[in-house]
């Protein structure tokens, strides 16, 4: 069933019963209220499309109920709250696209979650294995294998892509934007046939997982904007189809890991990270170690600092005068020390001598 892109609006009918339904497209259009929980009667549900509307509701953990579920596109919309429990011991094992991203999902990344995803455990399959197509804006024609009869969009590698015949074997999973906090579970690089993970733009803390090395397959990783620390893992320069990295806004330390893959990335995939170096930015490392934090001097700041050392300057230099001053008064009011008077007044009666003379030869 395919009602995307419309203007639909209103609750989506909580009336489904039809265990023969395999898509369901309801994205794009202004639907509200609760996801219909009588989608846990559609057994045969494969692709469930509901991105970019307004539904209000809870993480959906009771679609787990449904076996055959293969892509779950919910982004941009309203779901809140922690992903429960209950979530960990699902049956979302055959999932190999999760899109949670755009909505207001907080607390911990769960971890038994990303332990039970086994399709996105399994091993790589061949690469030149049956092909077909899919497109992206720019309209360049790429190539992919075993597929839905169905199209569906995702952002990857910094651009949105429709997949014009969904991919079994494509993996993608998308928690960005949303409220997530605490640290990456290390579980995560146990999903060795992921090829695009993004969760950018949460509030994640710790340190990048080294187990992020074990992902082999993977095109995309996007970390951006969180609250990162730690040094970049070397173990991420095994990550040979890596094609997209982006680490920018976090709080990274030390050099940057070179050689494959990591040899490619530009600035812009370790912006404002202000203590990391080494190349591709202009700030070289010493002896391997992090380089002091620099605090730049705000620009407006610049124009008291210079008023500022002027001032020190006259200050010094006013003190200086009146002690010189005064020193002099002191010596040649008590004529001590008398060799100094003495010598102040052989060269001041030469001086005077001399001036004498040169007057009256002028006249003459």
């Amino acid at each position: 069933m395919n009602l995307e892109m419309n203007n639909f609006y209103g609750k989506v009918p909580d009336s489904f019963a039809n265990n023969l339904l395999r898509n369901l497209l309801l994205n794009d259009n202004q639907l509200e209220g609760l996801l219909p929980r009588s989608l846990a009667n559609c057994s045969s549900l494969e692709v469930l499309n509901l991105r970019n509307n307004k539904l209000t509701d809870t993480c959906p953990y009771w679609l787990t109920s449904l076996p055959r579920l293969r892509v779950l596109i919910l982004p941009s919309n309203r779901l809140h709250g922690p992903m429960p429990n209950s979530i960990t011991s699902s049956n979302f094992s055959a999932l190999p696209i999760i899109d949670l991203s755009h909505n207001e999902l907080f607390g911990p990344l769960p971890t038994k979650f990303f332990q039970n995803l086994r399709a996105m455990k399994d091993v790589p399959k061949d690469r030149s294995s049956e092909s077909f197509l899919y497109k992206n804006p720019n309209a360049q024609v790429m190539y992919a294998y075993d597929y839905h009869q169905t199209a569906v969009n995702i952002t990857t590698k910094r651009m949105e892509i429709e997949l014009v015949k969904t991919l079994i074997i494509f993996t993608f999973l998308d928690f960005s934007n949303n409220l997530f906090s605490g640290q990456i579970p290390e579980e995560l690089g146990e999903l060795i046939s992921l090829q695009a993970l993004n969760l950018s733009n949460n509030n994640l803390t710790g340190p990048i997982p080294p187990s992020f090395g074990n992902m082999i397959a993977l095109e995309s990783l996007d970390l951006s904007s969180n609250k990162l620390g730690g040094r970049i893992p070397s173990q991420l320069t095994n990550l040979t189809f890596l094609a997209m990295l982006n680490l920018s806004q976090n709080v990274l330390v030390g050099p940057i890991p070179h050689g494959k893959q990591f040899d490619t990335f530009e600035n812009d995939s370790y912006s404002r990270n202000l203590r990391l170096c080494g190349l591709p930015l202009s700030k070289q490392c010493v002896n391997g170690e992090e380089p002091k934090p620099v605090v730049p001097m705000p620009k407006e700041d610049e124009g008291f600092e210079i008023a500022f050392i002027w001032k020190v300057v006259m200050m010094g230099y006013g003190c200086g005068v009146v002690l010189g001053l005064s020193m002099g008064y002191i010596v040649f009011t008590t004529g001590r020390p008398w060799w100094f008077i003495r010598m102040v007044e052989r060269d001041w009666q030469n001086y005077v001598t001399k001036w004498i003379r040169r007057n009256r030869g002028r006249r003459n």
